[in-house]
């Protein structure tokens, strides 16, 4: 359990420096972008904490070491003679993924998939292509780093979530959407276009202090790494008490019931309200000024979007008649359509991939 070594959090591209104020935030002071993510030192716990609590990494990643292999014979001779009984159970079935590039004498993933494999076998290891446990190699510039997937299923994957709409949002991309707003769980949220209630529902659980990966299992669980009696110590964790509340509504009354039973199954059902109205029909909530933040409709994927200006103009029009004192966030990927709006705007930020789409977060300071 003292063992160390570097641990990856794979973030949506666009979202690495959300991420790591996220990482600080929840207490991993040594954490610092590279590509693709969020790099930092830590043991086992460290791991498991990681997919417990943080909200906007896609995956936890353990590189449990390296070597260098400049052919394919070194590459198995090596593998043949790795620590793999540290981190692996010969019990559990494995699946192997490797990628290489040009840097390196070792450049067809194929064949040196079939050298680790084949390693792995000798060692007592069963590798089946159906195996949710994922041993991931990557060969840059002839070093072979070694890592295994710590999360199984993706991250946004929260363990509560069943019913989604067209289109819907990642619960990692919404916290970190959320984040990108300023949100820290101290005001209420509301989204106009509630979907599935993802935002909504997040940013509760925020505000709530619970934790993304309470309900659900992961792939460490199944390591010779793990531990259960400290996991579970580490796994019981109370709510928070909050007088805020939190908001949806959409004009599709399916929506709302689907928003409605992902809010009871996540706890929260108690710290929010859902409604079946369009946009045009909105009002304030009574209490503080807080954040509206909403997904709409972009074109691309859902209607016509000769017909979403007029939608997007009313929601602009309801901000500015109902809502003085709150911001607003709208992600879309039109910046014609955010701009129907009429809103006051700030310089967007970077393109963030969903759904096969680049949007981009609009947001306003207080209205």
């Amino acid at each position: 359990m003292t063992q160390r070594f570097e641990i990856f959090l794979t973030a949506t591209p666009g979202f690495e420096s959300a991420l790591l104020a996220e990482t600080h935030a929840c207490g991993f002071a040594d954490a610092a972008v590279v590509q693709g993510g969020v790099q930092l030192m830590g043991g086992w716990p460290d791991v498991w904490r990681a997919n417990l609590v943080l909200r906007g990494a896609t995956r936890v990643l353990a590189r449990i070491g390296s070597f260098m292999a400049f052919h394919l014979a070194q590459l198995d001779k090596r593998a043949h003679k790795f620590p793999w009984r540290d981190t692996l159970r010969p019990d559990v079935p494995l699946r192997v993924e490797v990628t290489t590039n040009r840097k390196s004498k070792i450049y067809h993933a194929g064949a040196a998939t079939q050298r680790i494999e084949t390693a792995l076998k000798a060692n007592g290891y069963q590798i089946s292509a159906e195996a949710e446990l994922v041993l991931k190699l990557r060969i840059d510039d002839n070093r072979v780093t070694i890592s295994i997937d710590t999360s199984g299923e993706s991250l946004h994957k929260r363990g509560h979530k069943q019913g989604v709409g067209k289109a819907p949002m990642r619960e990692t991309l919404a916290s970190l959407f959320l984040r990108d707003c300023g949100y820290q769980g101290t005001e209420p949220v509301l989204d106009p276009m509630c979907g599935s209630g993802t935002f909504v529902i997040e940013a509760a659980e925020i505000a709530a202090g619970l934790h993304p990966g309470r309900s659900r299992s992961f792939a460490f669980e199944r390591l010779a790494s793990f531990d259960s009696v400290a996991w579970d110590a580490m796994r019981q964790h109370n709510a928070q008490p909050t007088d805020l509340h939190f908001y949806g509504s959409d004009r599709d009354a399916g929506a709302i019931r689907m928003s409605r039973d992902n809010a009871d199954r996540a706890g929260v059902t108690d710290l929010t309200t859902f409604d079946t109205l369009p946009v045009d029909a909105l009002t304030r909530p009574d209490g503080p000024p807080g954040l509206v933040i909403c997904n709409p409709p972009y074109g691309d994927r859902i209607g016509n979007p000769k017909l979403l200006f007029g939608l997007y103009a009313s929601l602009g029009e309801t901000m500015k008649a109902q809502f003085a004192g709150w911001r607003v966030g709208i992600v879309t990927s039109d910046a014609a359509l955010a701009n129907a709006t009429k809103l006051p705007f700030k310089p967007k930020g970077a393109p963030v991939p969903h759904g096969g789409l680049k949007v981009w977060l609009f947001q306003t300071g207080k209205l």
